[in-house]
C-alpha cells in the first residue's frame, strides 16, 4: 500500500474493529487516532487539499465517527492552524449552502461536527452558541402569529431539533465552559415550545390505536419528546453511554491549541404568508414545508420495553441517529451499511432497537427515504452478519406486527406484505406457518387471514406455485389460501361453449400465425365479424385470442401488443369499450393477479386503456365486494395512478432541464452574435465598397456559428414550449383522474357508511358484537388475545369493508398529496361537500394531514 493510499485508508477506517466500535481487536481507538494523526501530519505538506476534502467528506458521510474525526482535527490544530482554519471555512460555506438549499441531513451533520470540534478546542464555545441562536431566532420568527408563517413550522421544528440533537455530543463542555450562554439557548427553546403548535400524527401514524383521541392531550410530539430527553440528560450531568469521547484522552494536549471563531451563518428568509392564509392555502404551504423538512423517524415501539429496558431514552435517540445516518449515507453500499450498523460505538446490545428503527423507515409515512427494496436488502445482510441474534429479532418483529395487523395503516400493510414475502424468498421460504394456521378459522375478510393470503400470493410471484406449496407442508390446510395456479382461463378451448366464437378465434389465430398485418385484421373485423356478430363478440374474440397468443411469457405479450395493439385500439376507442377490455383481461387471467396487473399496465403504456377507464372498472359493481378481501384491484389502481404520476414527474424534470438548456443556448447564441458583430465592426469601406478587415474564412465560420447557435436556441425553446403544453394537458388529465377517483370512492362508500355507521354516529349500528369505531380512529379491533387457543375476529363484514376502503382512500390521499393539493379547491366544491359522511371527509383530510372539522 502506498503512503497516499495509507492515509486515506486510515482516515476512512478509523476506529473500525476496535472494541468501542463493536470489534474484538485489542487495539483501542486511541491507537487508531495516533496512527491516523501520524500519517496525515506526514502527508499534509504534499496533499493538503486532498486531505482536507477527504476528511470533510468522511466526517459528513460517516457521522457516527465524528468524535474521532473531531479529535484528529484537534490534534492537527496544535501543529497546523492554517489547515484547520481552512476546514472551518469550508464547513461554514457548506453549512450555509445547506441552509439555503434546505439540505436537512447536511445541516444536522454539520452542526454535530461543529459541536465535536468545540469539544476538541478547535472552535470557541461562544461561536457555536451564536450558530444555535441564529437557528433559534429563525424558528421563533416562523411560529410567531404576527411576524411569521406558521404553516412552515416544520422548518422551525427542524432547526430546534438540530440544536437539541447536538447536545449529547457537547452539552457537558458547553455547560462547563459557558453555562450562562447555553442556559440562554435552553430558555429560548423552552419559550419556542410554549408558542409552537403541537404536531399531530394525523394521517402518518403506522398504528391507529383505539381511543387515540383521548390520549392526544397528554402525548408528546417529536420535538417535545426530544426536549424531554435533553432535560433528563442535563439533570444527569450530561452523562450518557452512547457517545464516545476520545478527546478526553488528549485533553492535556488539546487545551494548548488555539480555539478559532466560526464564521457567521444566516437562515433563509421565511416564506411569505401574504396575510392570513385560508384553510387550503395553509394546507398547501404546510404540505410543502413538511416535504422539505420531514420528521426523520416515527418510532414504532413494536417490542416490549423489557427488550431494551436498560437503554436510557437519550441513548435510544443517539443509537437511532447512528442507524439512520448509516442507512442514509451508505445507501449505495449495502454490505458496508450492514457492517457499520453492527459496529456502532455503544457498550450495550441494540439488536431490538436496530430492528425497530429499520422497520420504522420501511413503514415510514408518507414515504420512506429510499425504496423499500433497500431496507429489505439491509435486513437480509444483517441476518447474515448476526446469524445468532438478528433473524430471531426480525421474526419477533413480524409476529408483533402480525398481532396488530388490523391496526396497521393500509399502505403500511401493503409494504409489510411485499417486504415479508421478499424476505422469505431469500431464506428458502422458511417460516413456522403452523403458528398462523388459526387464520383459516377467521372470516375471509379478517385482516390476518388476508395478510397470509397476500403473502402467499406474492411468494408465488417470486418463485413458483409448487415451491410455495412445499414451504407450507407442515400446515397443509393453508393451501386453501394459496392463489390458483396461474394458468390462463382461455374461453375458446373447445367449440362446445360457443361454436361461432370458437371458429372466429381459430381464424384470428391463423391470421396472427400467418403474420397478417394489423391492418389486415382490422379489415377482417370490419367486413366479416362486426357486421355479422356485433362489437361485443369481436372484442371478446380479439382480446381472448391475442392474450392467449401472448400468454407464454412477458416477451410474447409485448410482441403481440406491439404488432396488434392497433387492432385492440380500433375496437376499443371509447371509455366504455375500454372498461369491457379490462374486464376481459381480468377474466382471462382470473387465476393470476400478477398477469392481470402486468397486462393492464402494459395496455395503459401503449395507450390502449385510459386511467379513467381503469378507475371506473375498479369501482364497477362486480369488483366492489372484493375491496376488503384482496389487494388485486388496489394493485391495478395503484399502477394506473403511479403511471400517471410518473409521467407528470418526468415532464417536470424534462422541463427543468430544458429551461437550463435554454439559458445555456441563449448564452452561446449571444456570445456567437457578439463575436460576429465585433468582426463585422472591423469592416472597412473603400470607394463605398466594404473590404474585409478580418480573415474571410474566420468571418464565414463566425456567421455559421451565429446561425447555428441561434437555431439551437430556437429549437430548444420550441422543445420547451412543446413539453410545457404536454404538461398542461397532463395536469388537466390528472385533475380529471382524481375527481373521478374521489367521486368513485364517495359513491361506493356513501350508502354503505350510512348503513353501517349511521348518519352522524361513528359507531357501527345493528351489530351488538362489533366493537365501537372511535371518532379519531375509525377501525375496529380484531381478535381475542389469549395465548394459545383459537382467536376470534369480531368485526362484521360490512364494518371491515368500510374500514378497508376508507383505509385505501386515506392511503391514496397521502401518497399523491402533492398532485392532489393543486386541485383541492375543485375537490372541495365537487366531492367534499357538506353532504359527505364524516368518515369519508376524515379519511381524505387525514391523508392530506388536515384535521377534519
Amino acid at each position: 500500500m502506498s503512503i497516499s493510499s495509507s492515509w486515506r485508508s486510515l482516515i476512512l477506517r478509523i476506529g473500525e474493529k476496535s472494541p468501542e466500535y463493536g470489534g474484538s481487536a485489542t487495539v483501542d481507538y486511541k491507537d487508531h487516532i495516533d496512527a491516523c494523526f501520524g500519517a496525515v501530519r506526514r502527508e499534509l505538506e504534499h496533499s493538503q487539499d486532498e486531505i482536507l476534502t477527504f476528511l470533510l467528506q468522511c466526517a459528513e458521510q460517516l457521522p457516527h465517527k465524528i468524535p474521532l474525526y473531531g479529535t484528529l482535527i484537534g490534534l492537527l490544530n496544535l501543529e497546523n492552524e492554517d489547515f484547520v482554519k481552512q476546514i472551518l471555512e469550508n464547513t461554514q460555506l457548506s453549512l450555509q449552502d445547506a441552509l439555503d438549499a434546505g439540505d436537512c441531513n447536511k445541516i444536522r451533520v454539520s452542526l454535530r461536527f461543529l459541536t465535536v470540534l468545540m469539544c476538541s478546542k478547535v472552535i470557541q464555545p461562544s461561536s457555536l452558541v451564536v450558530v444555535f441562536e441564529a437557528l433559534l431566532s429563525s424558528a421563533a420568527t416562523i411560529v410567531d402569529d404576527e411576524k411569521g408563517n406558521t404553516s412552515w413550522q416544520a422548518r422551525a421544528d427542524f432547526y430546534i431539533t438540530c440544536i437539541l440533537s447536538c447536545l449529547p455530543w457537547g452539552g457537558f463542555e458547553l455547560g462547563e465552559q459557558i453555562p450562562e450562554e447555553i442556559e440562554r439557548v435552553m430558555v429560548g427553546i423552552e419559550a419556542y415550545l410554549s408558542i409552537r403548535r403541537r404536531v399531530s400524527d394525523v394521517g402518518l401514524s403506522v398504528f391507529e390505536e383505539i381511543n387515540k383521541s383521548d390520549k392526544l392531550h397528554v402525548e408528546q410530539d417529536f420535538v417535545e419528546d426530544m426536549w424531554s430527553r435533553i432535560q433528563d440528560l442535563s439533570k444527569n450531568s450530561w452523562k450518557l453511554e452512547s457517545v464516545p469521547r476520545p478527546h478526553l484522552l488528549y485533553e492535556a494536549q488539546l487545551v494548548a491549541g488555539k480555539s478559532h471563531d466560526f464564521g457567521p451563518i444566516s437562515c433563509p428568509d421565511q416564506p411569505d404568508s401574504t396575510g392570513e392564509l385560508s384553510g387550503i392555502s395553509f394546507g398547501r404551504q404546510k404540505h410543502e414545508a413538511e416535504l422539505k423538512y420531514p420528521q426523520r423517524i416515527r418510532r414504532l415501539n413494536i417490542f416490549s420495553t423489557s427488550k431494551s429496558e436498560d437503554i436510557q431514552p437519550i441513548d435510544r435517540f443517539v443509537v437511532e441517529e447512528y442507524l439512520l445516518d448509516v442507512l442514509f449515507f451508505l445507501n449505495g453500499c449495502r454490505k458496508e451499511c450492514a457492517a457499520c450498523m453492527v459496529g456502532l460505538p455503544v457498550p450495550f446490545r441494540y439488536e431490538y432497537l436496530m430492528a425497530e428503527t429499520i422497520f420504522s423507515q420501511l413503514l415510514l409515512l408518507p414515504q420512506p427515504p429510499f425504496k423499500p427494496i433497500y431496507y429489505t436488502l439491509v435486513i437480509i445482510d444483517l441476518c447474515k452478519s448476526l446469524p445468532g441474534a438478528f433473524p430471531a429479532v426480525v421474526a419477533g418483529a413480524v409476529r408483533a406486527l402480525f398481532d396488530r395487523i388490523s391496526e396497521l395503516d393500509m399502505e403500511c400493510r401493503t409494504r409489510l406484505i411485499l417486504w415479508f414475502s421478499h424476505h422469505l424468498s431469500n431464506f428458502q421460504f422458511i417460516w413456522p406457518w403452523e403458528e398462523w394456521a388459526y387464520v383459516l378459522e377467521l372470516p375471509k375478510w379478517a385482516p390476518q387471514r388476508v395478510f397470509v393470503q397476500e403473502v402467499l400470493d406474492r411468494e408465488v410471484r417470486l418463485s413458483y406455485w409448487d415451491k410455495v406449496k412445499q414451504s407450507i407442508e407442515n400446515t397443509p390446510a393453508l393451501e386453501e389460501l394459496l392463489p390458483p395456479k396461474g394458468v390462463p382461463d382461455f374461453r375458446y378451448t373447445s367449440e362446445d361453449e360457443d361454436k361461432t366464437e370458437y371458429t372466429l378465434s381459430a381464424e384470428l389465430n391463423g391470421m396472427v400465425k400467418g403474420r397478417k398485418t394489423a391492418r389486415d385484421v382490422i379489415m377482417w373485423l370490419e367486413e366479416s365479424v362486426i357486421p355479422v356478430n356485433g362489437l361485443d363478440v369481436a372484442l371478446r374474440v380479439v382480446v381472448q385470442t391475442l392474450l392467449d397468443i401472448g400468454s407464454k411469457s412477458f416477451t410474447h405479450l409485448i410482441t403481440v401488443l406491439e404488432r396488434y395493439g392497433q387492432v385492440i385500439g380500433k375496437i376499443c376507442p371509447t371509455e366504455e369499450t375500454q372498461i369491457m377490455l379490462i374486464a376481459e383481461v381480468s377474466l382471462f387471467w382470473i387465476n393470476s393477479a400478477q398477469s392481470t396487473a402486468i397486462t393492464i399496465d402494459r395496455m395503459m403504456g401503449y395507450r390502449l386503456i385510459s386511467n379513467l377507464a381503469i378507475v371506473k372498472w375498479v369501482f364497477s359493481k362486480p369488483n366492489i365486494d372484493l375491496f376488503h378481501t384482496t389487494d388485486r384491484l388496489w394493485e391495478i389502481l395503484r399502477n394506473a395512478i403511479n403511471k400517471t404520476y410518473n409521467r407528470i414527474s418526468d415532464l417536470r424534470k424534462e422541463i427543468l432541464q430544458l429551461k437550463k438548456s435554454v439559458i445555456k443556448a441563449e448564452k452561446h447564441a449571444a456570445e456567437a452574435q457578439a463575436a460576429l458583430d465585433g468582426a463585422e465592426s472591423k469592416l472597412m469601406l473603400v470607394d463605398g465598397e466594404p473590404v474585409v478587415g478580418e480573415n474571410p474564412a474566420r468571418m464565414r465560420r463566425l456567421k455559421l456559428d451565429a446561425t447555428k447557435t441561434k437555431d439551437e436556441e430556437v429549437s430548444t425553446r420550441e422543445s420547451l414550449e412543446s413539453k410545457e403544453a404536454l404538461l398542461a394537458r397532463a395536469v388537466e388529465e390528472t385533475e380529471a383522474l382524481f375527481l373521478c377517483l374521489y367521486k368513485s370512492f364517495s359513491n361506493v362508500l356513501m350508502e354503505r357508511l350510512h348503513d353501517t355507521f349511521g348518519e352522524n354516529s361513528l359507531e357501527p349500528i345493528g351489530d351488538s358484537e362489533a366493537m365501537a369505531v372511535d371518532e379519531e380512529d375509525t377501525h375496529a379491533m380484531e381478535t381475542d388475545k389469549e395465548n394459545g387457543g383459537s382467536k376470534r375476529y369480531i368485526t362484521g363484514e360490512k364494518e371491515q369493508w368500510c374500514l378497508s376502503t376508507l383505509g385505501y382512500l386515506k392511503a391514496f390521499s397521502r401518497q399523491y398529496a402533492s398532485e392532489i393539493w393543486p386541485h383541492m379547491d375543485k375537490l372541495e366544491a365537487e366531492v367534499l361537500t357538506e353532504s359527505v359522511h364524516p368518515l369519508f371527509r376524515k379519511a381524505v383530510y387525514s391523508g392530506l394531514r388536515l384535521q377534519a372539522d
